[in-house]
């Protein structure tokens, strides 16, 4: 089920229960009752817990974005190094150039369509594209310059391999989920309160108060959907910059 569908459903069933007790809290309202027996402080305690909770959700949202930017960087830095020592070794003898672009292509089409998905379930690189990317550099490594315009290239192409295996590690530590557990309590909590502080100001059963309860409930469900989608940049189905390998290695997408 795709995860769009999931938010869907869980801000349909955040918006339908709360309008449910809504309905349900009204019914037991004695007849009696006044609507604007509300206290003022209760009001102002309302609205001040809204903006603090609103400061919050926007703070998360801003570290998980910032998050998955950095980790956007990375993805791009570590294509755009392979592809320049893809393009480097174009001076090699045939033999070895060939050698070394299929390494880089095996290693591009394993993190393409494999890697991504194992680091959405594991948080963390896999054996499998670590060895690949050893390959990559034993080829070039391995291979002894001839002539002063190979060994020339030789340290840049190095450089190269070292800015993409700093790439590749930093992505590493960016594969799980970043926001503590503790925080993810505040943001639940926080949402249960302002949500709940609805019904202390005597909400009615009126169109316009329903519609505004239902909204305002979809609308935090939604942003807490939107921070635990961008906590983990290579998770939950939002995969962090892979058109960055696709664009500059074609054949490996």
């Amino acid at each position: 089920m795709s995860h769009w569908v999931v938010l869907a459903l869980a801000m349909a069933a955040v918006c339908a229960v709360v309008l449910a007790v809504v309905v349900l809290k009204q019914r037991r309202i004695p007849e009696d009752d006044d609507p604007s027996a509300t206290p003022d402080v209760l009001e102002y305690m309302t609205m001040m817990i809204g903006v603090v909770y609103a400061i919050v959700l926007g703070l998360a949202i801003a570290a998980v974005w910032e998050g998955r930017a950095a980790a956007e960087d990375e993805v791009r830095h570590e294509a755009q190094a392979l592809h320049e020592v893809s393009e480097r070794v174009r001076i090699y003898p045939a033999p070895v150039r060939d050698q070394i672009r299929a390494d880089i292509n095996a290693y591009v089409k394993y993190v393409v369509k494999d890697e991504w998905n194992y680091m959405a379930d594991h948080g963390e690189l896999s054996d499998r594209g670590t060895k690949l990317f050893q390959t990559v550099r034993n080829g070039v490594t391995d291979y002894a310059p001839q002539g002063d315009q190979e060994m020339q290239m030789y340290q840049p192409l190095m450089d190269q391999i070292a800015i993409a295996d700093d790439a590749r590690q930093a992505r590493g530590e960016q594969a799980g989920a970043s926001m503590p557990g503790l925080v993810w309590f505040g943001l639940l909590v926080g949402a249960v309160v302002t949500v709940g502080m609805i019904f202390t100001l005597q909400i009615r059963r009126s169109a316009p108060e329903l519609i505004v309860a239902g909204l305002f409930s979809s609308l935090i469900a939604f942003l807490l959907f939107l921070i635990w989608d961008l906590d983990a940049p290579f998770g939950q189905g939002m995969t962090a910059a892979s058109d960055a390998f696709s664009s500059l290695f074609p054949g490996a997408g």
